[in-house]
């Protein structure tokens, strides 16, 4: 049996209210899109269990969800703390030359010359682009902008091959 890849959503942060309603950390953009998937599943210490989401908005600058099975402000305390992952099977197929960042993490990446540059760590969002966390021997940042520095990305193979100067 193969092992499903998870994608890490974010984290219940407190209770809200005395009716079992939790405050949820999101890492979606925008952040309500994380009550568009269900179910959950909950992880903490090694510690995992799966559970729906039954309801959920936004409170000012917060984000609330309703749980299923979660009735009062003590069983929600419970779950204070617990990260927020789902199977990567629930997210919706990208579009054409569309990636999540996920898949991204751990392709080499190399040169259109062949020469190796490392490997994806992770990704940060800024103003103008998005940009490539590559390890190696060194860090190197590199701006994800497809067809100008990032030439071909094959996840199949497992490699991205980028236009930039190796010494940068």
């Amino acid at each position: 049996m193969t092992e499903q890849k998870i994608i890490s959503l974010g984290k219940i942060s407190g209770i809200f209210g005395v009716n079992g309603r939790v405050k949820v950390f999101s890492y979606t953009d925008p952040r309500e899109n994380i009550l568009q998937y269900s179910p959950w599943i909950l992880q903490r210490n090694g510690q995992q269990k799966e559970i729906n989401v039954i309801g959920g908005n936004r409170q000012g600058k917060t984000l609330v969800a309703q749980l299923q099975g979660i009735e009062s402000r003590e069983a929600a305390q419970l779950l204070n703390g617990w990260g927020i992952v789902i199977n990567a099977s629930q997210l919706p197929e990208p579009g054409a030359d569309e990636y999540y960042w996920v898949d991204l993490v751990g392709l080499q990446v190399e040169t259109k010359d062949g020469e190796q540059l490392g490997v994806v760590d992770y990704l940060l969002e800024t103003g103008a682009n998005d940009v490539l966390v590559v390890k190696s021997d060194r860090e190197r940042l590199i701006p994800f902008i497809q067809g100008q520095t990032v030439l071909n990305i094959d996840l199949a193979a497992g490699r991205m091959v980028v236009e930039w100067d190796p010494e940068f």
